[in-house]
């Protein structure tokens, strides 16, 4: 006797093949992500070693500019074609931080930012990163919120001035304020990156306490979820 071929082969074996996640990975916003975090290194080195110690660095200018622009590039293309990606959502923000602490690190030792501006954002940086970690081991995730894509840009477009030394900005002498050694001038003549940072710092800290908050209530319905499973 001769067996008859089962009617479900075909469809059980359609069903088992394996999922193909090439095009996730592998797709244009993703790629260019990986370009941009591909160039931050050489823009490292031309904003410490490449130009000079003050005044305008036009080669770091242009990569910072480029990997800047890339990151709303991606933005654009993903959203538009459709190809918003779980890993393009974890890896293009990572690549905005490393981007940011790159520019930070690199403007602290070449004298152009304070130790305290460093300290507050790096340390912020960590904070959030600690609390992702936290929320990623329960399965949950925080989205990127306006006011923190907002941070983004300010910071981005405020280091930019600082590297290429443009533009400057006069306003009314207004005093001085000491804090112990540190001494800083209210007014004068200084670059309008300068206010800009100031501005994205004090956003900085206020998308910290959002994501704080959000991801409290996160954590919280994970354990209720994880309590309401455990029980019989």
């Amino acid at each position: 006797m001769v067996a008859k071929p089962s009617r479900r082969g075909p469809e059980t074996a359609v069903q088992n093949l394996p999922v193909d996640h090439s095009r996730d990975v592998f797709s244009v916003p993703n790629v260019i992500t990986v370009l941009r975090l591909a160039l931050i290194p050489f823009f490292f080195w031309f904003l410490v070693y490449g130009g000079p110690p003050s005044g305008r660095n036009d080669a770091a200018f242009a990569l910072f500019a480029v990997c800047a622009g890339t990151d709303w590039l991606d933005g654009l293309i993903a959203r538009s074609t459709g190809h918003v990606t779980a890993i393009g959502k974890v890896i293009d923000p990572l690549v905005d931080r490393l981007l940011i602490a790159g520019a930070l690190l690199g403007l602290y030792l070449v004298g152009r930012v304070s130790l305290l501006l460093l300290l507050v954002l790096v340390g912020r940086d960590v904070y959030l990163l600690y609390g992702a970690w936290v929320l990623e081991r329960h399965g949950r995730r925080v989205p990127v919120t306006v006011l923190g894509k907002a941070t983004t840009a300010v910071l981005l477009a405020g280091f930019g001035s600082l590297i290429w030394d443009f533009p400057m900005v006069s306003t009314p002498e207004l005093g001085v304020l000491r804090f112990g050694s540190v001494a800083v001038t209210i007014g004068g003549q200084h670059l309008l990156g300068a206010y800009v940072v100031l501005a994205g710092v004090a956003m900085s800290l206020s998308a910290a306490v959002q994501y704080t908050v959000i991801a409290r209530r996160a954590y919280r319905e994970a354990q209720a979820a994880q309590g309401a499973g455990a029980r019989p």
